[in-house]
């Protein structure tokens, strides 16, 4: 009877797609994989270390875990990712209960580190964080139309705010012949969406084709016929040239979406954070971007609570914000990790102050999207299935304007059955907050 083994996949879509890569090497070698982690002989948790609540979300997960193990349930535990990169001797002392406890440079090792907690050897293996494996065979753990393609891994930028660079390494590109064999393979394995991610995905290629490759890269992928829509995620400000705009404008299976991380727009702010623009600059880089790709959707993240923000520079932000009507938005309260060079800095903010003004902003944003929404009333849109909800007896999914796991949903009605990954047209007769309703139009 085959073990058992399951996997809880913690933080960002970047760390899926490094689960997705050990769970294909386990079946690969005869494990049967199961959805729910404790149901499994063996359970792995690829952590999140970012920041406090992905850290406490970590910890908690493996908690559980250990109870679960304790109570016989499942067997072993196994840990990796980001926190245990960050953490390293503090996770493998503070949890007796993990079975193995190994860095992101170990997970292409994953079958034998299983082979090995099955002999009840416990294993604590951290090799260099450059050995993470940049490519791979992965199983897709998304829903079957749609998956995320890492481009890159690490980040090079060091924000002032951020443990990535210390977690993860330096920013490393794929090459694109290996983007491209393994866009080719998901397309063949029925993925229809590609969502592009990276660190700093404007980056990609600089490293080692000495300039951006990203236009390029796009150019390609959207020469794989079985490919639908392509979306790019997390560009930096700084990057965003002609040609990616360019680029994005004139091909048709490239989404008019741009998420563009700029996390706020007082010039004295983002020095401090080591970011690029003021808000002179930041609000004519979105003005051009509109008028270069008509009808973009532009998505950002924002922090408030930077250690020395003022009342009148985040008067300033919500004032920026309402100006530029930003489709999609994102706000957090900034985070304060050890071992970055703003833990240090002085005028540190509550907690509580940042949180509020968070919310403030977050509010704010509800307004714009319900009023962007509005406008949607009456027009057509091509949507894809992503499945039926009984309680409100109708489809859902999304349009091109909306990115999987962050945006909004599209709830629409149809006269006949549809298909998880069908793409049908809709009509927009109602609106939410976020979301739209609609109904498929009859072809």
């Amino acid at each position: 009877m085959p073990i058992k083994v399951g996997m809880v996949s913690l933080g960002c879509s970047k760390n899926l797609v490094d689960s997705e890569r050990m769970l294909y090497k386990l079946r690969k070698s005869g494990y049967e994989l199961v959805t729910e982690a404790g149901l499994a002989d063996v359970a792995v948790v690829n952590t999140c270390g970012f920041i406090q609540p992905a850290k406490e979300e970590a910890i908690e997960t493996i908690l559980e875990l250990a109870q679960l193990k304790k109570e016989g349930t499942i067997k072993k535990i196994i840990v990796t990712g980001c926190l245990v990169e960050r953490y390293k001797d503090e996770i493998a002392e503070q949890f007796p209960e993990a079975d193995a406890v190994i860095g992101i440079g170990d997970t292409k090792d994953i079958v034998d580190v299983l082979e090995s907690v099955m002999k009840d050897e416990r294993v604590l293996r951290f090799s260099p964080k450059l050995d993470a494996e940049l490519t791979g065979d992965r199983i897709i753990s998304t829903l079957p139309f749609f998956s995320y393609l890492k481009v890159a891994e690490g980040c090079s930028n060091c924000c002032t705010y951020c443990a990535i660079p210390q977690i993860r390494g330096k920013f490393r590109s794929v090459p694109m012949e290996d983007v491209l064999k393994e866009a080719e393979w998901l397309a063949d394995n029925g993925v229809t969406e590609l969502t592009v991610i990276a660190q700093d995905t404007s980056r990609y290629g600089e490293d080692i084709y000495g300039e951006s490759k990203l236009p390029e890269l796009l150019r390609e992928l959207c020469k794989i016929d079985k490919i639908k829509w392509i979306r790019t995620l997390y560009c930096y400000p700084e990057r965003i040239t002609d040609e990616l705009l360019d680029t994005i404008a004139s091909e048709p299976k490239l989404v008019k979406y741009l998420e563009i991380p700029i996390q706020h727009c007082d010039g004295d702010i983002l020095s401090r954070m080591n970011r690029w623009g003021d808000e002179q600059q930041l609000e004519a880089l979105f003005a051009h971007i509109r008028e270069k790709v008509p009808n973009v959707i532009l998505r950002t993240t924002l922090i408030t609570g930077f250690p020395g923000e003022t009342d009148e520079q985040f008067n300033s932000l919500a004032e920026f914000v309402q100006r530029v009507r930003f489709d999609r938005l994102g706000c957090f309260a900034y985070s304060r990790e050890e071992g970055t060079k703003s833990y240090d800095f002085p005028d540190q903010i509550e907690p509580e102050v940042a949180a509020h003004r968070a919310d403030i902003i977050m509010e704010q944003q509800m307004l714009i999207s319900a009023e962007n929404n509005e406008k949607m009333l009456g027009a057509e849109f091509e949507a894809v299935v992503e499945g039926f909800d009984r309680f409100g007896e109708c489809f859902f999914g999304r349009t091109q304007n909306d990115a999987p796991d962050i945006d909004g949903k599209v709830f629409f009605t149809s006269e006949r059955k549809l298909a998880v990954g069908e793409y049908v047209k809709i009509r927009i007769t109602d609106t939410l907050d976020y979301d739209l309703i609609g109904e498929v139009i009859s072809e």
